[in-house]
């Protein structure tokens, strides 16, 4: 059991770079990018080119790639994802929704169907481990990613709280309007989200491609996990995030004990618990607090004819 929490915890790490930047995207632009996960994808695939077509280093085809899908968050923020939110919460759902097939589409045409990794790439690290008391063994790249994903959270939360950059993304958060008439250009800090976004998601995806294979088809899983973890963790919250990554990755590590099927399931059942929970504590807020939602309706008010009648019997 305690071997299932550690391995739970550090699968963690992954699911929260991979859902920090879906979270920022909303919380920041309001915009869900259902395309996020195979974004992430051909992030991971982008790696493998670069490592066996041009020869680069895993670790330096990272670094390479992370500034290439950043400036491709930037271009699709300003060139698609801008158009779309001005159409209402349909259309960019529409649109994204468009981009992934055609993202899926491409990658199967220029990469082919057939499953890659990069474990061959990183030699031992993709299976070397620590051996921890009672027979415990903790994998080296999950703490690795484990540890990225603390300093790149971190990170985030320095720019956000100490920069211009951050203040500008946190007021047009709060309200884009009054932002814009404080000086500060929205549509620029749009772009600055969704190129971080998307380096987020390219820097997950090539953590993905080192810890198991992908193909061309795997970024709506992905997305699901995302999403998950967002909701969880509660949506706009950097740290919220590592925790709802963490939540999901214990959850279906202990499922994962169970049965090969219980990996997901779990998963998939605690997300529908806390958005549950959500639910029932935002209609209770409505109703006045959990005592109020748990109160029984009024009975309806007498008929306004009956009324009239009584008061005239009584007259007479």
């Amino acid at each position: 059991m305690l071997d299932a929490l550690i391995q739970g915890i550090l699968l963690g790490g992954y699911y929260a770079i991979l859902a920090a930047g879906l979270s920022l995207m909303f919380g920041v632009v309001r915009f869900i990018n259902l395309a996020h996960g195979d974004l992430a994808i051909f992030g991971a695939y982008l790696v493998l080119f670069a490592v066996e077509v041009l020869g680069l280093s895993p670790w330096v085809a990272v670094a390479a790639i992370v500034p290439v899908m950043a400036l491709l968050g930037w271009v699709l923020q300003a060139t698609l994802f801008a158009r779309t939110v001005k159409g209402g919460f349909l259309l960019p759902l529409l649109t994204t929704f468009g981009l992934g097939a055609v993202l899926q589409n491409g990658m199967f045409g220029l990469f082919g169907s057939d499953t890659e990794s990069l474990g061959n790439h990183i030699g031992n690290l993709s299976w070397a481990s620590w051996q921890l008391p009672f027979g415990i063994s903790v994998g080296q790249l999950p703490v690795i990613t484990f540890a990225v994903a603390v300093a790149v959270l971190g990170s985030l939360q320095l720019v956000l709280s100490f920069t211009k950059l951050g203040r500008a993304i946190r007021a047009t958060a709060s309200d884009p309007e009054a932002a814009e008439l404080s000086g500060i250009d929205a549509r620029a800090v749009h772009r600055a989200a969704a190129a971080i976004a998307v380096a987020l998601a390219g820097l997950a995806g090539a953590f993905l491609a080192m810890r198991a294979l992908i193909n061309p088809y795997a970024g709506p899983t992905q997305l699901i996990f995302a999403f998950e973890a967002v909701v969880i963790g509660g949506i706009g919250s950097l740290w919220g995030t590592l925790i709802g990554g963490i939540v999901l990755g214990v959850a279906q590590s202990f499922g994962a004990t169970i049965s090969a099927q219980g990996f997901q399931l779990a998963g998939h059942l605690v997300f529908l618990g806390v958005l549950g929970a959500r639910l029932y504590l935002a209609h209770s807020r409505e109703m006045g607090g959990w005592r109020g939602a748990l109160r029984l309706p009024a009975p309806p008010p007498k008929p306004v004819t009956q009324l009239t009648q009584t008061t005239s019997e009584g007259r007479s």
